[in-house]
């Protein structure tokens, strides 16, 4: 069964009294708490995409608080406690997918979750993080907006080193290529910008390698405010060219090959895309800001399925931002408004299942509408 096959659960805003009702008699007997966690496409069609927990702070370090008191607190209005997330920006999981670190734009600080360990580590004062990446010895790489500087951090939250340079403006998204021993740091820009709206290419020592985008515009290889970024298998750059609505791709060498979805209301179009992660079969899903939900894009840049939608019962969204996929395709967004990072799982999914059949190519891919 392909995914062309299937259609999305409908998306809608969920009232918060709506949402303290389904928790709160959610939270009486397991049974019932699974009853209220979504699934994507909704049955009978065969399940892609699963709600698995929340990820709001300290106390997810020893269980699931998703449906908590706590988390029932906070969306009626009590003031958080010091350790939960606040404006996540930036995402990045450990390669035996045990470590999750968040980027906490308000709080001036990085969470990291060691699921393992049973460790929380916080890491600040922070210039306003943005990006996170890991790289090999899994170190942490987080974008510093305001200083214009990317600081590398142990996994203890050592600072080890840094780097920058002079041209960088705004830098936000950030990905390493490991096997070519490359740093890409998104440069947003402003308004009126001289060196903005492109990628920097770092080596691994920090040195400038080269610079790509051919400006501000709308043309390819041109960019209106690039924010998240994602490097797959084979070296090739994602990059969210997010006032443009559109992902463009280059490759290893900083060539443009294609752009991935327009503007629009309809399938494989976006309003503000920002988050850029690859599943193990290479597909491409990308958080929508706007439209509060994620999209997954095949290897040919063919729309599969959406899954979320805007509102603030688990599982959904209020403006995601990054997102990050774990070797055994677990899916994490940050939830921005809702303070939160939502994990999710694709399963029943195998690589073919990521290829339209003839027919269905002929007619231009996935069809329908949100």
């Amino acid at each position: 069964m392909h995914w062309k096959a299937t259609r999305c659960r409908p998306t809608r805003a969920v009232g918060t009294g709506v949402l303290l009702g389904l928790m709160l008699s959610g939270c009486t007997t397991a049974p019932k708490q699974e009853q209220v966690r979504l699934a994507w496409p909704a049955p009978p069609l065969t399940t892609r995409i699963q709600f698995v927990r929340s990820i709001v702070g300290e106390d997810d370090i020893g269980r699931d608080t998703t449906f908590s008191q706590n988390v029932i607190n906070f969306l009626a209005g009590v003031k958080p406690p010091p350790k939960r997330i606040m404006e996540p920006m930036g995402l990045a999981v450990s390669d035996d997918g045990q470590r999750v670190y968040v980027s906490n734009f308000n709080r001036l600080a990085v969470f990291g979750f060691d699921f393992a360990e049973k460790k929380f580590i916080q890491i600040e004062p922070l210039a306003r993080p943005v990006g996170l990446a890991l790289d090999a010895e899994q170190h942490l790489y987080v974008v510093e907006q305001a200083k214009k500087e990317i600081s590398v951090f142990d996994r203890e939250g050592k600072k080890v080193r840094s780097l920058t340079h002079p041209t960088l403006e705004r830098p936000s998204g950030i990905a390493i290529d490991r096997a070519r021993g490359r740093v890409y740091v998104a440069d947003t820009g402003r308004g009126k910008t001289k060196t903005g709206h492109s990628v920097k290419v770092f080596s691994m020592d920090g040195e400038l390698i080269r610079t790509i985008g051919r400006g501000k515009g709308q043309e390819p290889g041109q960019f209106l405010f690039p924010t998240y970024l994602a490097v797959d298998a084979q070296g090739k750059l994602y990059v969210t060219d997010t006032l443009n609505a559109r992902v463009q791709v280059f490759d290893a060498e900083g060539n443009y090959v294609k752009s991935i979805g327009e503007r629009g209301t309809g399938w494989g179009m976006f309003d503000k895309p920002k988050g850029v992660a690859l599943d193990s079969f290479g597909n491409v899903y990308v958080a929508d800001s706007g439209w509060s939900n994620v999209q997954i894009f095949n290897p040919k840049g063919q729309v599969l399925l959406f899954f979320g939608g805007r509102g603030p019962i688990p599982g959904m969204m209020k403006n995601p931002t990054a997102i990050a996929i774990d070797p055994n395709n677990r899916i994490y967004v940050a939830d921005y408004i809702n303070h939160r990072v939502n994990i999710y799982q694709l399963m029943n999914t195998k690589a073919e299942d990521s290829f339209l059949d003839p027919l269905a190519e002929s007619k231009g891919g996935a069809e329908g509408s949100r």
